[in-house]
């Protein structure tokens, strides 16, 4: 009744194109929110090593400085 065989680019190809392109743009959204994610500023950096006691206040306001400028 139904040849499928001879229909090699009929529909069962543009399914397979669909599901490529949806898998594909999954990938991509999802590796582009890691990205945005981890960026953080200098100055958060510093925040937050201040915060840790790995650097001093003066420390902190001299590099704040030359973050600045």
């Amino acid at each position: 009744m139904h040849d499928y065989n001879r229909n090699i680019f009929g529909m069962h190809f543009f399914w397979w194109v669909i599901w490529i392109v949806v898998v594909l743009l999954v990938v991509y959204i999802v590796s582009k929110q890691r990205t945005n994610t981890n960026k953080e500023t200098a100055l958060e950096i510093l925040k937050k090593r201040l915060a840790k006691g790995e650097i001093t206040k003066v420390e902190f306001e001299e590099s704040k400085k030359v973050i600045k400028n």
